[in-house]
């Protein structure tokens, strides 16, 4: 007679994944020896349960598919599901399969304590700068770019990456839209796609220290993450004085021997003051490297927003041979699609290129081939010019909001503003931001160690961070907190 769990079993597998799909999950068990095969089978099946090896909720074969998998009567199986269905372990039901049971929590040996990760602070409201309106990222618009790359896509791209530079799709969109939008001389030859910006500043840290680089200059306020990730290489970091028309490059030091070997800016939108590199200045530096032989590392984090005037361009077209120009797709997409992007000088290709076949570190393809033809269709674009009007919107009402209260700047640009505030008034702002439970950083946090800074008393702003559905009260936590 054929076991009526079996067919309800086996229906139910059936109606999921249609007929011999063998739905549910994959399953190593260490049958007990010399318990028989049933009595194996249910110890081995109840000790995972009983472990947490098999979370509350997780699928089991059917007992047809287990059977063949294991090499044994499928009758053998679907009396030890019944066993342990009766036990509490499992449960089955009409269309959903056998399970195990949501009541099978997890057991911890005696005296042991949970290892807990603490989640990372989350305030009520947040303009901490560096993060776009993650809410507005273009969902729709990413999946039919992601559709069309899916259907166009070569069956190679799902197979180990053979380029240590990445698709060359994307660095062929890259090259053009780059070109066309930042001034950058962009050949698809010399373009390196990595995850990020800390990922391409890892791989030249690594390329410089191994030409025994042992300073690169950087700007004395800054993200102290790139301090890190030269320090973590072996390489000292000498700060650079910044004013209203951004670093002082004209200061830089002298021959590499006796000097440094690269200097890191941010020369569109100084971060975080929000000054832009004066034509002068940029002059002074590409002046440096080409007498020197050092290298400018250019972080065009957020050149895409300008909202006064016409854009700023990149450094890197004043001398594409001493400049490597760094972007990614943090501030005009998501951080979290860890897509970024080298252009490499002639000189460097070779050394950058290794470097990054030994990691491998990169986005998927199918997330590099979603972005170019995002690119290619002009969706970036049309997205990128949205989020323009978006946060000039914000930064106008920002600076509407606290107009007669402190002084704003910085807002030319980009995603941020530095609110000055009155002396001595910056660490009760800080405390009453925290009232508010508003996350606020003060310009002081950005400043490198070693750097001879005027004292500022100021805030850094980032207004780009609140979603559309909190930016109103965010703004209004803000005003709370000012002096």
């Amino acid at each position: 007679m054929t076991d009526p769990w079996a067919i309800s079993e086996d229906v139910a597998a059936e109606a999921v994944g249609g007929p011999g799909s063998g739905f549910g999950a994959d399953l190593h068990l260490d049958l007990s020896a010399g318990r028989g095969l049933r009595a194996g089978l249910v110890d081995a099946l109840r000790e995972a349960a009983r472990s947490g090896r098999l979370a509350p909720g997780t699928r089991l074969p059917s007992s047809r598919t287990f059977a063949a998998d294991l090499g044994i009567a499928r009758n053998t199986v679907a009396e030890a599901y019944a066993e342990l269905v009766a036990e509490g372990w499992l449960t089955a039901r009409q269309g959903s399969g056998t399970r195990v049971a949501e009541r099978a929590r997890p057991l911890r040996p005696a005296g042991s304590a949970r290892v807990r990760h603490p989640a990372p602070r989350r305030h009520s409201y947040s303009l901490v700068p560096g993060t776009p309106d993650l809410g507005a990222f273009p969902r729709a618009a990413w999946l039919t770019a992601a559709r069309r790359a899916l259907a166009q896509a070569p069956n190679e791209a799902f197979g180990y990456a053979v380029d240590a530079r990445g698709r060359v799709e994307l660095r062929e969109a890259l090259a053009g839209y780059l070109a066309r939008a930042r001034g950058v001389y962009a050949d698809p030859e010399r373009i390196v796609l990595c995850a990020g910006f800390a990922h391409a500043l890892m791989l030249l840290a690594g390329v410089l220290r191994a030409r025994r680089v042992k300073d690169v200059v950087v700007e004395g306020y800054g993200l102290h993450h790139h301090r890190d990730a030269l320090a973590q290489a072996g390489l000292r970091t000498r700060p650079l004085a910044v004013d209203d028309a951004g670093a002082r490059t004209e200061d830089l030091p002298g021959p590499v021997g006796a000097g440094a070997g690269a200097v890191l800016l941010t020369p569109a939108h100084q971060f975080p003051t929000g000054a832009a590199l004066t034509p002068a200045r940029r002059a002074a530096a590409v002046d440096w490297a080409r007498s020197t032989g050092g290298i400018i590392v250019e972080d065009d984090y957020d050149g895409e927003f300008r909202y006064d005037g016409q854009s700023v361009g990149a450094l890197q077209g004043l001398d594409p041979d001493r400049v490597v120009y760094l972007g990614t797709a943090s501030k005009s997409l998501a951080p979290g699609l860890r897509m970024g992007w080298m252009v490499v000088p002639p000189g460097l290709l070779d050394e950058v290129v290794a470097a990054k076949g030994r990691t491998d570190w990169t986005s998927s393809a199918v997330d590099q081939l979603t972005l170019a033809e995002f690119i290619r269709s002009g969706a970036y674009d049309r997205h990128v010019r949205g989020m323009r009007l978006r946060y000039r919107r914000r930064r106008d009402e920002l600076v509407a909001a606290v107009s007669g209260r402190v002084a704003v700047s910085g807002i030319a640009a980009g995603l941020h503003a530095v609110l000055d505030l009155p002396a001595g008034t910056e660490a009760a702002a800080l405390r009453s931001a925290a009232w508010q439970d508003l996350a606020v950083v003060p310009l002081s946090f950005f400043a490198h160690p070693d750097a001879r800074l005027a004292r500022r008393e100021a805030l850094v702003v980032g207004y780009g961070t609140p979603p559309s559905s909190a930016w109103s009260a965010t703004l209004t936590a803000l005003l709370a907190a000012l002096p």
